[in-house]
């Protein structure tokens, strides 16, 4: 199974959430991981970001950040680059959709000309909903 990883399901799987360990799973078990630049930049910015507002101890934020150098030196990390800029400024069959998420599903139909078998890994509805009508498989299950 090859996947492309999008950030909410990253930061369900960092932050322990209940369905975070559906996604550790389907990480663990995947032939390849995919992820954008993007899902490393807003995966650190959720970090930062409830380390500041003091969600999370800085034990905490700092385990989180290993998790994700530690998994993320294992992927395959697709740079935001003029193909997918390109491609996440045209419509989808879905719209609207918002910029970020325009993005990831850019970069996992980028993603997809590499790897004709690449599921995209989300826990957000509206990236599911635009994904699914451009064939992709979903995961986790739900």
């Amino acid at each position: 199974m090859n996947l492309y990883a999008e950030s909410s399901a990253v930061l369900s799987w960092l932050f322990g959430e209940s369905r975070g360990t559906a996604v550790r799973n389907l990480l663990r078990r995947a032939d390849s991981v995919m992820a954008s630049d993007l899902t490393l930049v807003e995966c650190d910015r959720v970090i930062i970001r409830a380390r500041v507002l003091d969600e999370i101890s800085e034990k905490q934020a700092q385990h989180c950040r290993s998790r994700l150098v530690e998994v993320s030196n294992h992927w395959y990390i697709l740079k935001l680059g003029a193909q997918i800029v390109e491609r996440a400024r045209l419509p989808f069959h879905h719209e609207p959709i918002r910029t970020l998420d325009a993005l990831h599903i850019a970069s996992a139909l980028t993603g997809r000309t590499a790897i004709p078998d690449l599921a995209l890994l989300t826990l957000d509805e509206r990236i599911r909903t635009a994904a699914k009508e451009l064939g992709f498989k979903i995961l986790p299950k739900y």
